[in-house]
This record gives structure tokens, sequence and C-alpha cells, in this order.
């Protein structure tokens, strides 16, 4: 009996013990847990709070990559320069400086077509140069090889009466369809006289007759 006593004792003793054991460790906090989540809440705000600095940064300098270009178009732009100045110092709106940016690329694209169309004119023209410079070449070099062969050619002379019976002719035709009232009636009436008198096939026939007159004054 005393030993069961005692042991009942023990027992009794190392039960309080337990219990003042865990009602001391439930009141203490524990420090190392909540230091823990503080910091990870802190980071969770301070990453979020960089995340929205970034987006505000890169937003602005989209905003201002866009202003400098639409005053970068206002400055290249022409027609975007003010005129106006009643209005003061309005400033142009975005979708009036994209359409004046329109129209005026739309005047370039023209400009240069009509200047493609006169270089192609002008190389056209050059090569017609370099052939008659060819032509002319031989020509010289033709008579040069033959220096006799100028003896037999007319003279200045019947050459001249050619070209005097050839404007002749035209002159009567002009005097006769041509009315110089006004200067819009001589401008129809030249265009009229061109259309009818200079046809390759007229101008043929009157060459034609010139050359017989002049060459029976001559035989």
């Amino acid at each position: 009996p005393a030993l069961f006593m005692e042991n009942a004792r023990k027992g009794s003793i190392v039960s309080r013990a337990n219990s003042i054991g865990s009602t001391s460790a439930s009141s203490v906090p524990n420090t190392d847990d909540e230091d823990s989540d503080y910091h990870q809440e802190s980071y969770k705000e301070s990453h979020k709070d960089q995340r929205r600095r970034a987006h505000t940064q890169a937003e602005q300098k989209r905003r201002d990559a866009i202003k400098k270009g639409y005053n970068d178009l206002q400055a290249i732009v022409p027609t975007c320069e003010q005129q106006d100045f009643s209005i003061g110092s309005q400033k142009l709106s975005k979708a009036i400086v994209l359409q004046k940016t329109i129209d005026y690329i739309q005047f370039l694209h023209k400009e240069k077509k009509k200047q493609e169309e006169e270089v192609s004119t002008l190389r056209k023209d050059v090569m017609a140069l370099k052939i008659m410079k060819v032509n002319y070449e031989q020509i010289v070099k033709a008579h040069q090889d033959n220096p006799n062969e100028g003896k037999n050619q007319v003279s200045d002379e019947v050459k001249f009466n050619v070209f005097q019976g050839i404007m002749d002719s035209l002159f009567q035709s002009f005097n006769a369809s041509v009315s110089v009232t006004s200067f819009q009636e001589l401008s129809a009436c030249v265009f009229s006289w061109i259309e009818e008198q200079c046809k390759p096939q007229t101008l043929r026939d009157v060459v034609i007759r010139v050359l017989h007159k002049v060459k029976s004054q001559l035989y």
C-alpha cells in the first residue's frame, strides 16, 4: 500500500507539471512563425508596389513617345503650321494632325509619280539624242571618206527656193483659214488649220508639188 500511494503521488505531480507546461506554452507567443508571416506579407506588398510603379513608368514613356511623335509630325508636315492667328496659340488636335499628314503623304506620292514620268521622258529624249549623234557622226564620216560627193549637191539658192515654195503654200492656206478678229478665235483657227493642213500626206503633196515646180525652172 505504501508503494502504491507513492506511485500515485508521483503520477499526480507529473500530470500537474505537464498541465502547467502546456498552459505556459500556449500563453507564450510563437515569435518565429509570426515574424515569417509578417516578412512574407511585407514582401508581397512591396512586390505589388514595384509592379504598379513599373507599369506607371511604362505608361508614361508610351504617352511621351506618342506626344513626341505628334510634335515631330507637326514640325515636318508644312500644312500643320498654324496660319489662323485669330485662334491664338490653340493646339491642333491629334485627328487634324493625322489627317493633314495623310494629305501631305498623298501629295508627295503624286509628286513622285509626276517626277518619275518626267524622268522617263528625259531618258527617252537622251536616247533619241544619242541616236541622232550616232547618225550625224556616220554622215560626217561618210563625207570625210568621199570628199568629192558634195560636188553634185544643189546650191543654197535652190534649197531656199524649195523652202520658200513650201512656206508660201502653207501661208496661203493659213491666211485663208485663220481669222485674227480675237485671240480666242485665232487660237481655235490655228489648231484647226494644223489638224487639216499639216497632216503628213498633205505636207507630202505640197513638197512634191514645189519640187516639181523648182525642177521645171532649173531644166
